[in-house]
């Protein structure tokens, strides 16, 4: 990925901000989005620190939900460096409640975040790959968009969809020289439980004990980079049991069905 650009949504924190220090000490032409300029800062300074010239670091904040600025937002990217080689769509949502529960306003913002937010940033990048004919979209999706568990009914819908859709996505552009990565995080140790919406849509404030003992974030990103290096089409990173989860939905779909049902699974 060298000398490559390497735009990261949702880069402020977690994964978004343990895979930009990957690529910094790779060397990449790194673009960092989130909306909080002062985190993203912050995070370019230790990719400074990693060895990655400030010239090669683009701090450009953005809000995934204001679509009518990801076109002026990508051809910044484009005049900067000239192109863009890998947009990892990486911003997101989690969400913890009981649908019965849930306000409709919650399931709203998690589909203005974590669908529609990645699919018009992409359409914003997309006309520039296809021009050049090379280039290498990645969503980070998750575990959740394969098994459906309590309390997500917003985060797996939201999920799923962005499977689905990079799934179609990629049968559309790879004759076209574009590769589509989808990644599938399980439980890691990030802040995604703490900022999780309640029923009524404000961050639960606490972490859950499956992501305080899930895999280290600087861990999980080193798979993340390997596999985008490697152009997996799926990436899957984790190391609890709901990785498990995954053969068993393909493998038998009412077994999953049944241990999610008594809470084996969340």
């Amino acid at each position: 990925m060298t000398a490559q650009t390497v735009w990261i949504t949702g880069a402020s924190s977690g994964i978004g901000e343990a895979l930009a220090l990957q690529y910094a000490k790779d060397g990449a032409g790194l673009v960092l989005s989130a909306r909080r300029k002062d985190e993203l800062q912050r995070v370019a300074d230790r990719c400074v620190d990693a060895g990655l010239p400030e010239d090669n670091i683009l701090v450009l904040p953005l809000d995934v939900t204001d679509w009518a600025s990801h076109e002026a937002s990508a051809q910044t990217v484009v005049d900067r460096f000239g192109a863009i080689d890998l947009l990892v769509n990486n911003a997101g949502l989690s969400q913890g409640s009981l649908c019965a529960e849930t306000d409709m306003s919650v399931y709203q913002k998690l589909m203005d975040v974590d669908v529609m937010g990645q699919i018009a940033l992409t359409k914003a990048v997309l006309p520039h790959m296809l021009k050049r004919g090379k280039g290498h979209l990645a969503v980070t999706a998750s575990v959740a968009g394969k098994v459906g568990v309590p309390k997500m009914t917003g985060y797996c819908a939201a999920k799923h969809a962005m499977v689905g859709f990079f799934d179609a996505l990629r049968a559309e552009v790879e004759s076209s020289g574009l590769h589509v990565s989808t990644i599938l995080p399980g439980f890691i140790r990030t802040n995604i439980a703490k900022n999780s919406l309640s029923a009524d849509g404000t961050p639960h404030g606490e972490t859950d004990s499956d992501v305080a003992s899930g895999m280290d974030v600087d861990e999980c990103a080193a798979v993340i980079f390997k596999g985008l290096k490697a152009r997996k089409r799926e990436i899957p990173v984790g190391k609890g049991k709901e990785m498990a989860a995954l053969w068993v939905k393909r493998l038998s779909p009412e077994l999953i069905f049944r241990l999610t049902r008594r809470g084996k699974h969340s």
